[in-house]
């Protein structure tokens, strides 16, 4: 099947106010309402119209629940969801920084490593599956004088 070249995902702003009021189950003034205090902020048209997305439906219909079903304050939803932004931006930023910290560690060379005791004594770095050298016979030079 032929996909079309415009495939909205849940963020791209397709409901007039009408449509997104009746598919979060509210009345198109209370949506009015939620944009001036900021609680949930549909995109503009040129003209000035409201495009609610789904993720917004979405967002009203928790909206409505948390306020009528657990009783909790436009004001407490909305540092509800002013947290949640914090802890989804803040998973990402450790997302990031633990991607960056893989990379240098590969970079300079410190990816999974072992330590083990050479033959001299000194602790030696090694990577999974590699063993430390084995113990090498003596440089020393003797002589020998049969005569003796």
């Amino acid at each position: 099947m032929a996909r079309s070249a415009f495939s909205p995902d849940d963020e791209t702003p397709v409901f007039v106010i009408s449509v997104a009021a009746e598919l979060a189950g509210m009345h198109a003034q209370t949506l009015r309402q939620y944009d001036r205090i900021g609680l949930v902020t549909p995109s503009r048209t040129r003209g000035g119209g409201r495009r609610y997305s789904a993720a917004d439906v979405a967002r009203l219909r928790e909206v409505q629940r948390l306020s009528q079903d657990e009783g909790v304050s436009l004001s407490a939803i909305q540092r509800i969801f002013e947290l949640e932004h914090q802890v989804d931006a803040l998973r990402a930023r450790v997302g990031e920084l633990t991607e960056e910290l893989e990379s240098a560690r590969v970079a300079l060379g410190q990816g999974s490593r072992f330590f083990a005791v050479g033959s001299s004594g000194d602790i030696v770095a090694l990577r999974h599956g590699q063993r430390p050298r084995p113990r090498t016979a003596s440089q020393a030079l003797v002589l020998w004088d049969p005569r003796r």
